[in-house]
């Protein structure tokens, strides 16, 4: 058994959110560049070029990339052989309160969510899914998820006989009700399958994934491409003003579900798709 100290995992934590919060991913960035080619419509070669040019800022000068700076949303995988010496969850809301205070980040979390809306001030408690994995180590991954793209979230529990191309209508129907809200170039997490709360987690797990790696299963792979054809039909464009590039890319992942049901869920990512992870 291999042991893991709370006080590590806080640390690991808050360094990780500092750097994900000032430092667009080296695959978004790409991305970014390859839609500014892409991109026909003047007024979203413009919001494209901004984009970039935030985030060169944001780096430089290690600030925000965004204002609203997100829920703090983390996925651990732990190894069976792996003891938290300590606890766990609160090692989790140490690091995201001192990751918040280091870099200077918005505070977002209010205690109740319909009653006394009062501001936790520290953006406490986190999100937290864990996992038990196989072997000896604890990998985490952060997100910090904007509502602008959160807000945009959508479940459907379709009749199976829609298959594929009711898959693909959900995502079509969800995009294009959401139209500029998440800002867009939005990415696109997709869920298929199992139950209606784990089509959920999978849709935004996906997200972690890095942009321009495809699912592995060739089928799955090919729904991707599809769904990111067809959204970038759409016409929405950068920030919702018009263009060819309305998301940067898919991420779906599917797993057996009842024979009576077919469930889809949808996670929109904004440009600002942060997100990283550590090893322990």
């Amino acid at each position: 058994m291999r042991e893991i100290a709370a006080s590590r995992i806080s640390a690991v934590l808050a360094e990780l959110i500092v750097k994900i919060s000032t430092e667009l991913g080296e695959d978004i960035l790409t991305a970014l560049h390859k839609a500014y080619e892409a991109e026909e419509s003047p007024a979203g070669r413009d919001i494209l070029q901004s984009l970039l040019e935030n985030a060169r800022i944001a780096k430089e000068k290690k600030i925000p990339l965004c204002q609203d700076t997100g829920t703090a949303i983390v996925f651990a995988e732990v190894g069976q052989e792996v003891h938290v010496t300590g606890n766990f969850t609160d090692a989790i809301n140490l690091g995201v309160r001192q990751g918040y205070e280091q870099a200077y980040l918005r505070k977002s979390i209010v205690s109740h969510p319909f009653s006394k809306r009062i501001n936790t001030n520290d953006n406490t408690p986190a999100v937290i899914h864990t996992e038990i994995v196989p072997g000896d180590r604890l990998k985490i991954s952060f997100m910090a998820k904007g509502s602008g793209a959160e807000n945009m979230s959508r479940l459907f529990m379709l009749k199976p006989g829609v298959g594929r191309e009711g898959v693909i209508e959900a995502v079509l129907e969800t995009v294009e009700k959401a139209g500029g809200s998440p800002c867009p170039p939005i990415i696109i997490g997709l869920g298929v399958g199992a139950t209606a709360e784990k089509a959920m987690f999978m849709a935004k797990k996906a997200l972690l994934r890095p942009l321009g790696i495809t699912h592995t299963d060739p089928e799955v792979a090919a729904l991707e491409t599809e769904v990111l054809k067809q959204v970038n039909k759409l016409g929405i464009g950068p920030l919702g003003l018009g263009g060819r590039v309305t998301a940067l890319g898919v991420m779906a992942e599917t797993a057996p579900t009842h024979i009576a049901s077919l469930p889809v869920a949808v996670n929109l990512q904004c440009h600002s798709a942060r997100h990283g992870e550590a090893v322990l």
